[in-house]
């Protein structure tokens, strides 16, 4: 009797154990396949997706087999693992344990958003509505009710968003891509002023952010930025008109198609600084940390006048009788090429994804 049962319990682990190994057998081949999609794609995992039905999901497709030898490999195997939502590039013939290893280890496609420097609200705006990846949910609200959205009521959004790339996974709103920018030039603003020069003209960090504005705008060689913020730091503190382009181009708005005229200059908007003294009432564009450094450690010297030479660069003059001579050479002799103004920017991102 005592042997009866002794082969029973032998012959039932031995099938327990024949058991045991063809799952395992099951769910290594299971594993081991290659996806079968004939080209690259996106699989996107949204907020409530489980392992089990994108298994499923894949299996009606016909992009692999066994998905319930699959689904029970999770269970056993990765239980307490989280699915990050966001999308995952499938290969063609990648086996499937690659993929879940792309699962397990939440390697989801990024995005990106470039904030160009130079660029104003509208550009940004623009950008933002051409990102197929970004869930819109401003596309209706005035420049005003964005802000408000962000808890700015009160905030003029111009400058107000650091130019930088932010990656981001699809399904983003716009309105948590504009926070972080947003949060990221609060941050960079109050670094750079902590650390400013003594017996600047501004009475706060938003002063600085307006010159640094119009630096930004009129810089076409980097390494002059500090010598046009002298320029302009100057003509400030001396309560001289600053008679800026950019800032009239500015206030012009949608008005104006590429070039200024006299009539422009004596044309009164708030933002016209050949008519009002002193800064604009608002930035007139995005700022990069260089602009705003520019702004609070503006170079020494004598300079009160600068004039384009036509290639990007300027030519500084201490009076305005040197500045005259150098309009008339600059100016009023124009290369065919002349360029009073930096290079155009970049008018939209190109949509960019990148793998971790």
């Amino acid at each position: 009797m005592i042997r009866k049962l002794t082969l029973a319990l032998l012959a039932l682990l031995l099938a327990c154990a024949l058991a045991a190994g063809l799952v395992a057998w099951k769910m290594h081949a299971s594993l081991e396949q290659p996806l079968r999609i004939s080209e690259t794609r996106l699989l996107d995992v949204r907020p409530g997706d489980t392992p089990s039905g994108l298994l499923q999901r894949l299996e009606r497709e016909g992009a692999l087999d066994g998905s319930f030898w699959l689904r029970l490999y999770w269970r056993l195997k990765l239980s307490g693992q989280t699915l990050h939502s966001g999308e995952y590039r499938l290969q063609p013939g990648m086996p499937v344990a690659d993929m879940i290893g792309l699962w397990q280890r939440g390697e989801v496609v990024q995005h990106s958003l470039t904030i160009v420097e130079g660029w104003n609200f509208r550009q940004l705006r623009t950008a933002l509505a051409g990102l197929p990846t970004v869930e819109q949910t401003i596309s209706a609200l005035s420049d005003q009710e964005v802000m408000a959205k962000l808890g700015h009521p009160d905030v003029h959004p111009e400058g107000r968003f650091f130019p930088d790339t932010y990656s981001f996974t699809r399904g983003v709103t716009d309105l948590e891509l504009l926070q972080r920018a947003f949060s990221r030039l609060e941050s960079v603003l109050a670094e750079e002023w902590q650390q400013r020069s003594d017996g600047l003209p501004y009475e706060n960090e938003y002063e600085a952010l307006i010159m640094a504005s119009i630096i930004e705008k009129e810089t076409g060689v980097p390494a002059e930025r500090g010598e046009i913020a002298g320029v302009f730091v100057r003509r400030l503190a001396r309560g001289m008109l600053l008679q800026t382009d950019p800032t009239v181009i500015y206030g012009m708005g949608e008005q104006y198609r590429g070039r200024i005229t006299r009539n422009d200059l004596r044309r009164p908007t708030p933002y016209n600084t050949y008519t009002n003294a002193g800064l604009p009432p608002t930035p007139i564009a995005m700022v990069g940390r260089e602009a705003i450094h520019a702004a609070l450690h503006p170079a020494d010297g004598n300079s009160l006048y600068f004039v384009a030479r036509g290639d990007g660069s300027h030519v500084f003059s201490d009076s305005l009788e040197a500045h005259n001579r150098a309009v008339r050479e600059y100016q009023l002799k124009r290369r065919a090429d002349y360029r009073s103004s930096p290079p155009p920017r970049p008018q939209a991102p190109v949509p960019a994804e990148t793998q971790p």
